[in-house]
């Protein structure tokens, strides 16, 4: 089998690293303040927000990963991103006017403001850890396999750094805006050569859906499994998956950072539901391909192989370069989001409460040090993935720890006005301790439920913890409420003039027939 690629195909790819580089390298030449490396100098517009938003959600981990699991376990786990829609819509109807309207630069900002500095502090370190040794290590490491697939004496440590050095280097530079505007590139490029990569495919089965359901085995094309399931049995599609999406789409600083550099409301929201749609696409062109490769490659033993073995042996010279050139648009997209929000916690929530005399000049350059100094530890941290059994076992399972309880103070506490600051603290604490201990007798066989159903176990438990922590101490103050938790009005916020084609609640509804529609075609 070919595992090579063309000079022609290998030239793309330089050519790409080239000129992301000097796009990245050119906008670093305006950004001077903290709020312009960070947010961007808040002038993002909806469709900036919305390819940004699919670009740096769709990682090479994201391609690598669904591709292996629609190969070994069916297309199951593709609910991940199509359902995305729904958590979407929550971000678009209720966080999004929150966030904004108290021009946070931190998603932990907003808890401090809800809360204490104490759940501001614990979860912004949470966060970093887990976007640089999840997030930004996982990409890293899905995108080192696939060139080693195309030039096997390559070492994964030292792919593993000039990935992060690339992307570090423009990140630190050029900030948020560099970032997004290089994600909107890579955006199109990815769904370009995924797209191709998907019809030549189809082409070698002779477009025959039916060739393509006799070689698969039962149910592979479903999305409600049994309870016995190991890819995602059907309480975890119900429970762990919508938390799961809640928490990535509403609260993580990794996502939501370009919707907070937004230039207004509309446009945060407008991005938002643009995001939701674009987030179908990934089923027909990242995980069908998945699927299909068991008529093409019935015997492979490891199912992140797939995506890699596809490419090499179904396209032609010239499309080689392009989809990989895709492929190295979803790592540089996903590692720069993950460097950029990361360097803007460690300043924004550490060092400059610690430091407030702070110019605008002292900012930007920690912002720039804090991200080259993540960019090497996720580079040394990517080849050691290599010891979980599947890329996306390893991704879900680290975060089915952290989920439960960071989506029970933000879902419950927005709604839950009693809820208080101690509340929060404890259930910080409760719920991450329970999620570790799961996840350590999982590992050696003493627990033996599945991760998306320890979500919905571990979210009631810590909803328990939050609303009885919060009602045997003092109540929250006006100002923790006022402008922080939902009210009425808040949905309909900025659309009071606007036609209805502009109204971001009929995109919603389209986005939602949309959803269910795939959602009973699969079941």
């Amino acid at each position: 089998m070919q595992t090579t690629i063309s000079n022609i195909d290998i030239t793309i790819v330089v050519m790409y690293f080239i000129v992301v580089l000097a796009i990245g390298l050119y906008i670093a030449r305006g950004t001077k303040t903290g709020e312009e490396l960070f947010l961007g100098g808040r002038s993002f517009g909806w469709g900036l927000i919305g390819l940004s938003l699919f670009a740096s959600n769709i990682s090479s981990s994201t391609i690598i990963g669904l591709s292996g699991a629609a190969y070994t376990t069916g297309i199951v786990n593709s609910v991940y991103e199509w359902m995305s829609g729904l958590p979407l819509i929550i971000a678009a109807l209720i966080f999004v006017p929150l966030y904004l309207k108290n021009r946070i630069t931190t998603i932990p900002e907003y808890l401090a403001k809800r809360f204490d500095r104490r759940s501001q502090l614990i979860f912004s370190g949470i966060t970093v850890f887990s976007t640089i040794m999840v997030d930004t290590a996982g990409s890293l490491y899905a995108g080192s396999l696939v060139l080693q697939f195309f030039f096997p004496d390559l070492l994964l440590w030292q792919t593993a750094i000039f990935l992060a050095l690339i992307a570090g280097i423009y990140t630190a530079f050029g900030g948020l805006k560099a970032v997004v505007y290089t994600d909107a590139i890579q955006a199109v490029i990815l769904m370009v050569g995924c797209t191709t990569l998907t019809y030549l495919v189809f082409q070698k089965l002779d477009f025959s859906w039916q060739t393509v359901l006799d070689s698969v085995p039962k149910d592979h094309f479903s999305i409600v499994r049994p309870l016995d399931d190991p890819g995602l049995p059907w309480p975890g599609l119900i429970v762990g998956v919508p938390l799961l999406g809640f928490w990535y789409w509403s609260t993580n600083q990794y996502i939501v950072q370009r919707i907070l550099g937004a230039k207004s409301l509309n446009n945060a929201r407008w991005g938002v539901v643009l995001a939701g749609f674009l987030k179908v696409i990934p089923l027909f062109i990242m995980v069908f391909p998945g699927a299909m490769a068991l008529s093409l490659f019935p015997n492979l033993e490891n199912g992140d192989a797939v995506f890699p073995m596809l490419v090499t042996n179904v396209l032609p010279v010239g499309m080689v370069g392009l989809v990989l050139a895709g492929l190295v648009s979803a790592i540089l997209s996903s590692v720069d989001s993950a460097l950029n929000s990361s360097s803007t916690l460690i300043v924004i929530d550490f060092i400059k409460p610690n430091r407030p005399n702070l110019t605008q000049k002292d900012i930007v350059r920690y912002g720039r040090i804090t991200t080259l100094v993540l960019m090497v530890i996720a580079a040394l941290w990517a080849p050691q993935i290599q010891r979980f059994s599947g890329l996306w076992d390893y991704l879900q399972q680290m975060f089915s720890i952290i989920v439960p309880p960071i989506a029970t103070i933000f879902l419950v506490g927005v709604f839950y006005k009693r809820g208080n600051g101690t509340g929060a603290f404890w259930t910080l604490v409760i719920g991450i301790s329970l999620g570790i201990l799961l996840f350590i007798l999982s590992e050696f066989d003493m627990w033996h439920i599945h991760y998306t159903m320890n979500v919905g176990i571990l979210f009631t438990l810590s909803c328990i913890v939050f609303i009885v922590v919060s009602n045997m101490t003092e109540p929250p103050t006006e100002h923790q409420i006022n402008g922080l938790t939902y009210r009425p009005g808040l949905i309909t916020l900025g659309t009071e003039d606007l036609p209805f084609y502009k109204n971001y609640i009929f995109h919603i509804l389209l986005l939602v027939i949309l959803i269910f529609g795939v959602l009973f075609w699969l079941w």
